[in-house]
């Protein structure tokens, strides 16, 4: 059987080739325990560390800034839980995005039931928070704004440099969850002028159950995951070195090879979408036009149903869906309903995500699949 063609990579990418070659060793031979002093525990060592510097020269920091998570939700609960325990006497209030990933809405709705507060700020119909907005929630008990650099859904991009000087002007903790950001575009922590970012490892090939978390010195959240002090004494827990080995060289292809791979990302998505919107009437862009990821593509078809679409294409092209309908009942993404896409057109919104291992034929090939399956066509 053909595979159907894969456009989920927001969803999670495959493993790089390089990826697997780095992390080999660590599979086959090199088990050692990296807090062992004895001769086993050298080469794991050694790989933590230069994993370490391949995460930190990607984000434009210091080695000992960074410290290995589970992936981006153990990442986002760290920096959010951390900073408010840590800060709980200066304030209790928190500042987000009306559509942030679950890992951070979550983790606030948490706070909330233990007293916290927080401000959830509107975005445009193109999926942008106004820094005025920004500007505006900030009170007294302001200890973290917490905005992600790029949506998973529909791709727009924050102007987090700007919303990160208002925290500074402020002496806010500034968060953004980058995991969908790193490896498609540049995430130079001195440039966003961030205190954290969260990084996962299966959104830029490498494995899944592995991430990062950057912390700017001298703040030092509250941990939450207490033991023997690995990492620095940020992270308990026995080191998963196979992993770390393969984001730190999943970091290391994605610095070095970015440039290259946005421009082909992009060149993909523009022609899947100059493709859908040729054949196709009835057609919206999600997102912002300009300020969105190079891979990303949230297009609704209106007056469809973005379930079917899926069931009548799942044979040739893998993608995901803005909405689920199930008999009487349309359940909208919460990214859709806070841009307030009317309903006609999120009930059919679908995403594609191309990949560095995407290709023209590909998208060629989705495109015709896509264009048979949505029937009929709308004016």
């Amino acid at each position: 059987m053909i595979k159907p063609i894969y456009l989920d990579y927001n969803g999670t990418t495959p493993h790089d080739p390089e990826v697997i070659e780095a992390m080999r060793p660590y599979l086959e031979t090199e088990f050692g325990n990296p807090s062992s002093s004895h001769w086993y525990g050298i080469k794991p060592k050694q790989a933590v560390e230069t994993a370490r510097r391949q995460v930190a020269a990607i984000l434009n920091c210091s080695p000992t800034e960074v410290f290995f998570t589970s992936g981006g939700t153990e990442s986002n609960n760290h920096a959010i839980l951390g900073v408010a325990r840590r800060f709980r006497e200066k304030g209790n209030h928190i500042i987000t995005s009306s559509f942030e990933h679950p890992a951070v809405f979550e983790v606030c709705r948490y706070l909330e039931s233990q007293g916290f507060e927080t401000t959830y700020l509107p975005v445009s119909e193109e999926g942008l928070v106004d820094p005025a907005d920004v500007a505006g929630a900030v009170r007294a008990t302001t200890i973290l704004i917490t905005i992600m650099h790029a949506n998973n859904e529909v791709g727009t991009v924050q102007a987090i440099a700007d919303i990160s000087r208002i925290a500074k002007k402020h002496g806010i903790v500034m968060h953004t969850d980058a995991a969908q950001s790193v490896g498609k575009l540049p995430t130079d922590v001195e440039a966003l002028g961030l205190d954290l970012l969260s990084l996962a490892g299966h959104k830029v090939y490498a494995p899944k159950g592995i991430g990062a978390l950057y912390v700017r010195p001298p703040l030092v959240p509250e941990k939450f995951c207490y033991g023997a002090g690995q990492e620095m004494g940020w992270r308990a827990g026995t080191e998963n070195v196979l992993e770390i080995v393969g984001l730190g060289k999943a970091c290391e292809i994605a610095q070095r090879d970015l440039t290259k791979n946005m421009a082909h990302m992009k060149s993909l998505r523009e022609r899947l979408h100059e493709g859908l919107a040729g054949r196709i009437s009835g057609v919206r862009l999600n997102g912002h036009v300009q300020h969105r990821l190079p891979n990303t593509l949230s297009i609704s078809f209106r007056g469809q149903e973005a379930n079917r679409i899926l069931e009548n294409i799942g044979l040739e092209v893998a993608a995901s869906a803005g909405a689920a309908c199930h008999s009487d009942t349309v359940m909208i993404s919460h990214v859709l309903e806070a841009m307030g896409i009317p309903l006609e057109w999120a009930k059919g919104t679908l995403r594609f995500s191309v990949g560095r291992m995407t290709t023209e034929a590909e998208i060629d090939k989705t495109i015709r699949v896509v264009a048979a399956a949505v029937k009929p066509k709308v004016a």
